[in-house]
């Protein structure tokens, strides 16, 4: 009778309107939301790397890791926004942070540090998620990889509410973290058509870029150099316990960066991949 009773009151449930959001904070340390119906899908393992492995972005990891900290202690931060070169590690480094910081609060007995990430499509419903989140004890870290706008896309001018100008603001714990490949998050030719078709085409542009200004903190990640894609790549070997005694490898990568046409964390990432498939070994 018993699972007949919970399909009954399922049913009653969605007849009678109730979306009430299913959260569970507990059930992992990441999850994944989903506005229609709400939901916060628990991710019990999240595809990332060590901090140790991101390399030629060290200004830019201590600046994300030190407000990431003050965040968690309960002080104030800024939200962020990681704008570059693809590649680079812009949201490798959010999911390493937060995996680092987390296990700093568990040990420091700070409140736990939680990671959700919210997919751009899903951005008009930002301040929902918000005001889910506005009475939870815990600190969240809002996620949003890739995040930029195209012509005709007004969804942005929620995010900007959510960010600062609402008359809610920003929950003290939860905080906004972007990568883009845009600096302004809107591509250049939809800012020139505001300029060109406005009344005050000045007005139209500060309309326009003043998401960015939103973002408290401006990470750039720009093209690798040769020595610091081979540097990463030596980090991946060592960590995997990857040995080549006659270093021919460092000619071969070179070689897959230019069939490539670029270096970058990524290329360095897929080449250890390939080499590792190759010579049989297991990356675990």
């Amino acid at each position: 009778m018993i699972p007949l009773l919970e399909r009954i009151a399922k049913a009653l449930e969605t007849l009678s309107g109730d979306h009430r959001p299913r959260i569970d904070l507990d059930a992992a340390d990441a999850f994944v939301w989903h506005p229609s119906p709400p939901v916060l899908q628990p991710v019990p393992k999240v595809s990332r790397i060590d901090l140790p492995l991101l390399h030629g972005i060290d200004r830019a990891r201590d600046t994300l890791i030190d407000n990431t900290r003050r965040f968690s202690h309960g002080f104030p931060a800024n939200n962020a926004l990681l704008w570059g070169a693809r590649g680079m590690g812009k949201s490798s480094l959010v999911k390493a942070t937060h995996a680092a910081i987390a296990a700093e609060a568990i040990d420091g007995g700070y409140p736990a540090l939680k990671l959700i990430e919210i997919h751009r499509e899903d951005i008009e419903t930002l301040p929902s998620l918000l005001g889910f989140l506005r009475e939870r004890p815990e600190q969240t870290i809002l996620f949003c990889d890739d995040l930029s706008f195209d012509g005709g896309d007004t969804s942005y001018k929620s995010l900007k509410a959510a960010l600062d100008g609402g008359i809610e603001g920003r929950p003290d714990n939860v905080i906004f973290y972007a990568t883009s490949n845009r600096r302004h998050l809107l591509p250049r030719d939809m800012i020139e058509n505001e300029r060109s078709t406005a009344i005050n085409p000045s007005e139209a542009v500060q309309e326009k870029v003043s998401l960015s200004d939103r973002f408290g903190l401006w990470l750039g990640f720009h093209n690798c150099s040769q020595d610091q894609y081979l540097q990463m790549i030596r980090g991946y070997f060592d960590h995997f316990g990857i040995t080549d005694k006659d270093e021919t490898w460092r000619a071969d990568a070179l070689e897959w960066s230019t069939t490539r046409g670029a270096r970058s964390g990524r290329v360095a990432w897929q080449y250890v991949q390939d080499y590792a498939g190759r010579n049989g070994v297991r990356l675990s």
